[in-house]
C-alpha cells in the first residue's frame, strides 16, 4: 500500500509514532480548523459528573491514586462518553491495590499493553489500573484535583503529559479542547511542567493550545485577523 503524500512528509517509512501522529494531526487542523466549534459558551464552562462511576475513595483509602483518561477530563471541559474509568497508581502499589478491589468484589480481567491491568466491578464497569513509573507521578498523586463527584483527578498539567505520550486521536482532540478551554492562568502549570518533563513536546503544545483556542473561537484564524486589520 502506497503511503499517502501528507503522511510521508512526516513518516517516510509509514511508522506513525505518537509523536508523528501528533504532528500529522497538528499540520491536518492548521489546515483546516475554523473558529467556534458550535457550542455556546455556557455549555463549554459546564463542568459536570452524571456518569456514575464506582467510587473507589473508601477501597483505596491511604493509597496514593488519581483518575486519568477520558473521564478525568471532565474536570476540565464538558464530559464526554468514554467505555471505562482509568486510574493511575504507583507501580508498587499494585498487588494491593489489585488485592484490595479483588477483595471488594472486583474480577482481575487481563494485563493492559501499558504497565497495569484491567478490572472489572460487581456492576459490569471496567477498571484501567495503570501502574506509573513517571519521574512527575508522586507530586502529581500528591496534588490531585477534584470533578465534580469529588473524585480525584490527575492534575491538568500530568492529564496533558500522559495524553501528549499517547497521541491517539481522542487524546489529541481532548487536548485541543482541555487547553482550549484553559485560561492563561490554568496555562501556565502546564508550559512549566511540560518544560520540565518533556521539553521536546514544548513546539506541540502550543500548536495543541493555539488550534484549541482557534476552535473555541477564543483566537481568529491569520487570515481573519488581516481581513479585520483592512
Amino acid at each position: 500500500m502506497d503511503i499517502p503524500p501528507a503522511i510521508a512528509v512526516i513518516a517516510p517509512d509509514g511508522r506513525l509514532t505518537p509523536a508523528r501522529r501528533r504532528r500529522f494531526v497538528i499540520d491536518f487542523c492548521r489546515r483546516r480548523i475554523r473558529p467556534g466549534t458550535g457550542s455556546g459558551s455556557a455549555f463549554l464552562q459546564r463542568r459536570t459528573a452524571m456518569h456514575p462511576w464506582p467510587d473507589l475513595r473508601p477501597i483505596l483509602e491511604g493509597i496514593p491514586w488519581a483518575i486519568t483518561g477520558g473521564v478525568a477530563t471532565r474536570a476540565y471541559m464538558p464530559e464526554r462518553v468514554t467505555r471505562d474509568l482509568d486510574i493511575l497508581i504507583r507501580y508498587q502499589d499494585g498487588d494491593e491495590v489489585r488485592r484490595r478491589l479483588e477483595a471488594a468484589g472486583y474480577r482481575y480481567v487481563s494485563p493492559l499493553t501499558m504497565p497495569g491491568f484491567l478490572m472489572r466491578s460487581p456492576q459490569g464497569v471496567e477498571v484501567d489500573v495503570i501502574l506509573g513509573a513517571y519521574p512527575w507521578l508522586d507530586e502529581a498523586l500528591a496534588h490531585p484535583r477534584r470533578d465534580p463527584a469529588g473524585y480525584p483527578i490527575l492534575d491538568l498539567p500530568y492529564l496533558v503529559l500522559m495524553k501528549m505520550a499517547a497521541s491517539r486521536m481522542q487524546d489529541l482532540a481532548d487536548l485541543s479542547r482541555m487547553l482550549g478551554l484553559a485560561s492563561e492562568e490554568e496555562l501556565a502549570p502546564v508550559r512549566a511542567v511540560v518544560a520540565r518533563y518533556a521539553p521536546e513536546e514544548a513546539e506541540d503544545l502550543e500548536s495543541l493550545i493555539l488550534l484549541g483556542q482557534i476552535e473555541m473561537g477564543k483566537m481568529p484564524l491569520a487570515e481573519d485577523r488581516t481581513a479585520a486589520a483592512d
